[in-house]
């Protein structure tokens, strides 16, 4: 059974954060983690936060084991430290559920 996670974010520095995403994949696979879906949006019609959001995806990994080992890895928190925290305003878990 695989562990999703449904997220928006509020990107503020789109270089930025994709530089994070190609820092991050290798380690992400190495979990055996992967994105489902990602967009950008344009407009928040309804909204049960008041963080803002202009992007919203899926990311999986086989069991939620691996969803811990990847967000405690050394590695990654490198990668985020240096470029996802300075690229995104605001992350809100939309959803986690087993597929």
């Amino acid at each position: 059974m695989t562990i999703e996670r449904l997220v928006g974010l509020q990107v503020i520095d789109e270089a930025g954060y994709q530089a994070y995403r190609e820092h991050m994949t290798p380690i992400l696979h190495a979990h055996g983690g992967g994105f489902g879906y990602d967009f950008r949006i344009a407009e928040v019609l309804r909204s049960a936060t008041a963080a803002p959001i202009n992007r919203v995806f899926t990311i999986h990994f086989p069991d939620a084991a691996a969803l811990d080992a990847f967000f405690s890895d050394p590695g990654y928190l490198a990668v985020r430290a240096t470029y996802y925290a300075p690229s995104v305003s605001h992350a809100t878990e939309l959803a986690r559920y087993e597929r």
